[in-house]
């Protein structure tokens, strides 16, 4: 730990005035190297953050160690533990704990006594959100419901994926209805009548491109329409 702290404080050493700072800090702390936890860490490396992870759990900590930054073996509820692990200097923390409800309040509580700019976390209930989000973090993730909610969508509809955001506003792929083929979507007034925007269009054989008015949706047709959450489901159900 003495090692991974002086090397930590080595890597943050002040830049000197002629140096160019990076555009952006891209480190993140990741609390909790469970199934979610460890899968965002990941990503977030594939995708060229940063990533130190913590879990209490020896053994998880070792399975991703070499995938990762910098790991850590450490209790994130006690705030002298963040403190020496130095989450107070990262500008983005996620708490993956989600089935102990009293850690992933307690370590969400510490990060934001030690003021981290941003704050995910996940959480397995609504009302685990609800106290999350009353203690002050903006980031509150339900994977699990979020994602019954969208396979429950492509189930029940003729939607290829379906993305809801939270304030009632959802994002779809779907097979274009008929009623919207073979005239340019200015004159289909789908915006007017449904309350939708068709932003994207892909037909068999070539890739996604931008919509316009003068774009003629053919049969077969591939669309990505977005609006309120009612509007687009209603819209996809046309057949």
């Amino acid at each position: 730990m003495a090692n991974y702290l002086h090397n930590l404080r080595h890597r943050r050493r002040k830049r000197p005035a002629h140096e160019h700072p990076r555009p952006r800090d891209r480190r993140v702390a990741v609390i909790g190297l469970g199934r979610f936890g460890s899968s965002l860490a990941n990503e977030l490396m594939r995708r060229g953050w940063d990533v130190l992870g913590i879990d209490t759990d020896a053994r998880l900590v070792q399975k991703y160690s070499d995938g990762l930054t910098h790991s850590a073996v450490a209790d994130c509820t006690d705030p002298e533990v963040l403190r020496q692990l130095g989450i107070h200097e990262f500008p983005s923390a996620v708490v993956g704990i989600g089935t102990d409800i009293e850690a992933s309040i307690l370590i969400a509580s510490n990060l934001l006594d030690a003021e981290v700019p941003n704050i995910w976390a996940k959480a397995i209930s609504r009302q685990h959100g609800q106290i999350l989000e009353r203690l002050g973090v903006t980031h509150v993730v339900l994977p699990e419901h979020e994602m019954g909610e969208r396979v429950a969508h492509l189930v029940t509809g003729r939607m290829l994926d379906f993305i809801e955001f939270d304030d009632d506003y959802a994002l779809v792929k779907t097979v274009a209805p008929d009623l919207v083929t073979g005239l340019p979507l200015g004159r289909s007034q789908v915006r007017s009548n449904y309350g939708i925007t068709v932003v994207g269009i892909k037909r068999p054989g070539e890739d996604f491109t931008y919509a316009t008015a003068e774009t003629i949706v053919r049969e077969g047709d591939v669309i990505i329409v977005t609006g309120k959450t009612r509007a687009v489901e209603a819209f996809a159900e046309l057949g």
